[in-house]
């Protein structure tokens, strides 16, 4: 209780001779410099509104305006043609008196500068909402630009000079549009004609027509008038009914995972591999929180991404409820949430109104390795209650959890910035069997022992006793490129920012005097007890279930996939598709996920790969056609996925429309059975790539060894696969893949081989095209998205 008496500022003790009151002066200094610290950065965030609220003006720009208007009137003329005299004809009758007559048409005209400047203001904005609703460079060739898209490109131009904060653009992107009921069941019938049989879709059809001619207007009416009132029409709906109402575990289900750099580990020191994460985490909050990042952009273009997810990255938690759960964020948080062989630490980041340096943020964790005290009763595996049943952890956390030092305990993991693991384990590409242990690393980070990760923060970081790292992360709140994008930064920002000395240790000065990380206490009855028995038992059974399988394909990467004048990601999932055939002898309904980060607050849209061409082209090559009639089926897939890609990421997508106009119909009370028939439709191939956003972050060149193996997540279906891919460089591609030992038909492993075997096997058919090796050395390769 040592540091609960520090804390106290004051204390007072009544005695016969009066009052005797004792003051804390350090406790008092720490109070004053954090409400210092707490007053910049409201100053800062008043700033940034102020900035950003003109962007893509700046605020001196009003400067310029009142001194043009000023200087237009020294010259007697009068540029406002008349509305200066009308303003100084309305002033408050008490500056009439006050003011000389020069005064009030001096303040007068600085009121109509500001008028002006902000009517200015407002229609350059409106100018940059036009520019970046266009999206129809997007679907035009390489090198046959028409003139409107030159002419775009020269104002976007223009209107990106001025650097942006992180937040600037967001009030100038565009709503998410609602298509256009038609298409989307038009679109929908095409993507689903590969997967039935001709009576069965005629019957798909049939109910497509049916629902279109009758209840389908209907709820089509309603979204509109959603999506006129809302932000994103979609957003709200799909993190409140795909994420929060899911009753079963998260863990595997929704969550998803993160790994370190695959050669090498920067430091085998624990405790110091933790202190550089900590603080790269917390650098990249500050920037966060003063807007300092750049936005994300469309890869080799400056137009902006939606930055909305970047919000509630820290200091978020998803608190369970009893029908749904509910996402809670707090503004700031000076502390992290640290377990360590079952036990919980509060551990405070700052002192003295500054952040512990890297150097101190080791010690204070070697402090809590070195601890030797023993869990408190029911404390080791309570973290269990995250990885069940969402409906036993409400009810446990109300009724025991509300009051108290659990209260505390609970706040102090909720509140925190985020929640740290020191895991006793080592893992990593390593020892005689290093693709099993690559498996066993994503399977640790996926759920661990399903009691030493808190599933519930918004992520959680693992760092294991080798000195290797990953991080674990709740996907309500955001969409893995978000999650991705702080990794990056984080891994970099070790690596080559902070660095280590010599002998493995963190950089920076050491103050000894800090307060030791606070233990939390828990008061755990066997009711609670038993629920986390019960919890684990559901969390353990999903675990052992998973079969995950990480590998890096060395053969050829994107630079070799150019060349051939082919997208990578069409390249890579149409290789799937014909992967998946070979496995499973047949073609199966494919989820790839795609952003729609082009408009507000908007998140992802299902991309469906395997397509009528797709299809068409894997059984001309299964069916031992020509290869020049092959390499024609495949180009005409390449350019159907791209298509389709391009559509998702414009708003024009089937799956996020139809999920909404069903959300609709159970408000409405009523029933739709195409509706239905289409949302229960399993995704038996669900795929993403994670995108490399800050390779300049990473030389590769002199640091070729320092590559991440990206990240990945459970399978979506119960006889399905889960593939996350990563395009590292030109010449690495990184492979997970998932499913469950329950399921006969799947195997990881099996399936990773026909990946490998598909992308060779395709490379082989367009390396023989003799058109794509004549041109391959003398063209350049063609940019696509």
């Amino acid at each position: 209780m040592a540091e609960a008496h520090q804390a106290v500022a004051f204390q007072f003790t009544i005695t016969p001779e009066g009052i005797d009151l004792q003051l804390s002066f350090q406790a008092l200094n720490q109070i004053y410099l954090s409400g210092v610290r707490s007053w910049k950065k409201r100053v800062s965030r008043m700033r940034n509104r102020v900035i950003k609220g003109v962007y893509p003006a700046s605020p001196s720009s009003w400067l310029f305006v009142a001194i043009g208007i000023l200087a237009t009137m020294y010259m007697q003329s009068d540029p406002s043609m008349g509305l200066i005299a009308k303003i100084q004809q309305h002033l408050p009758l008490s500056l009439h008196v006050s003011l000389s007559a020069q005064g009030q048409t001096m303040l007068s005209a600085l009121v109509f500068s500001t008028l002006l400047w902000l009517s200015l203001i407002l229609a350059l904005r409106f100018c940059l909402k036009l520019l970046l609703s266009y999206h129809q460079w997007m679907f035009e060739q390489h090198g046959r630009i028409s003139n409107t898209t030159k002419v775009w490109v020269s104002l976007m131009s223009l209107f990106s000079r001025r650097k942006p904060l992180l937040y600037s653009y967001q009030t100038s992107l565009p709503h998410l549009p609602v298509p256009a009921i038609k298409d989307t069941l038009s679109r929908y019938l095409e993507s689903v004609r590969p997967l039935l049989t001709d009576a069965e879709f005629k019957r798909m059809t049939a109910l497509a027509n049916s629902f279109e001619s009758s209840l389908g207007n209907r709820l089509q009416r309603y979204l509109k008038l959603k999506a006129l009132w809302a932000t994103n029409y979609v957003s709200d709906w799909w993190e409140e009914y795909i994420y929060l109402r899911s009753r079963g575990p998260i863990m595997v289900n929704s969550n998803y995972y993160g790994m370190d750099f695959l050669y090498v580990t920067p430091t085998s020191v624990q405790a110091a591999r933790a202190g550089n994460t900590i603080t790269a985490l917390l650098l990249y909050r500050r920037k966060v929180n003063r807007e300092e990042l750049t936005p994300s952009r469309v890869p080799g273009t400056n137009i902006p991404l939606c930055a909305a997810q970047c919000e509630r990255m820290f200091n978020t938690t998803r608190t369970p409820g009893a029908e749904t759960d509910v996402l809670q964020h707090w503004q700031d948080s000076e502390f992290v949430a640290v377990y360590n062989r079952g036990r919980f630490f509060r551990l405070w980041v700052y002192h003295a109104g500054r952040l512990l340096s890297p150097r101190e943020m080791e010690y204070q964790i070697q402090r809590i390795l070195d601890d030797p005290s023993p869990p408190l009763p029911g404390e080791e595996k309570l973290a269990a209650l995250t990885a069940g049943d969402r409906i036993p952890w409400s009810q446990t956390r109300k009724q025991h959890f509300s009051s108290g030092p659990n209260k505390r305990s609970l706040d102090a993991i909720e509140r925190a910035a985020f929640f740290i693991t020191l895991d006793d384990e080592e893992q990593g590409m390593r020892g005689e069997d290093p693709a099993g242990n690559l498996d066993r690393y994503a399977k640790s980070l996926l759920h661990g022992k399903c009691y030493d990760r808190w599933f519930d923060k918004s992520f959680s970081i693992v760092i294991y006793k080798n000195g290797k790292s990953g991080l674990n992360a709740e996907h309500s709140w955001a969409d893995a490129p978000t999650v991705a994008h702080l990794w990056e930064y984080t891994l970099a920002t070790d690596a080559f920012q902070l660095g280590y000395t010599e002998d493995g240790h963190c950089k920076g000065q050491l103050e000894r005097s800090l307060p030791p990380p606070q233990r939390l206490t828990w008061e755990i009855p066997s009711e609670v007890q038993a629920q986390v028995s019960r919890s684990l038992a559901v969390a353990q059974a999903l675990a052992d279930d998973v079969d995950c399988h990480i590998f890096p394909f060395r053969d050829f990467g994107k630079g070799r996939i150019k060349k051939c004048r082919i997208s990578p990601d069409a390249f890579i999932q149409i290789s799937l598709q014909l992967a998946y055939f070979r496995d499973r002898s047949s073609f199966c309904l494919t989820y790839e996920a795609s952003m729609t980060r082009l408009f507000r607050e908007g998140r992802t849209e299902t991309v469906r790969s395997c397509s009528n061409e797709s299809c068409a082209f894997i059984k001309a090559l299964i069916g031992g056609e020509s290869e020049d009639e092959c390499r024609r089926l495949f180009r005409l897939a390449s350019e159907k996925h791209q298509n389709l890609y391009r559509m998702a990421m414009t708003g024009a997508g089937i799956d996020r429309h139809l999920f909404c106009l069903y959300v609709v119909s159970k408000y409405l009370g009523v029933e739709s059975p195409f509706l239905k028939e289409v949302l229960s439709e399993p995704w038996r191939l669900s795929t993403s790539q994670t995108p490399v956003q800050q390779m300049e972050l990473f030389d590769l060149k002199n640091h070729p060894d320092f590559i991440s193996l990206g990240g990945g997540f459970g399978p979506v279906a119960d006889d399905g696969y889960g593939v996350s891919y990563i395009i590292v460089g030109e010449d690495m591609i990184n492979f997970h893949v998932s499913s469950k030992y329950s399921c006969g038909e799947t195997d990881s492993h099996r399936f990773g081989a026909q990946i490998k075997k598909a992308l060779q096997d395709v490379m082989s058919l367009l390396s023989a095209d003799p058109k794509t090796s004549s041109s391959s050395s003398s063209s350049k390769s063609k940019k696509v998205l």
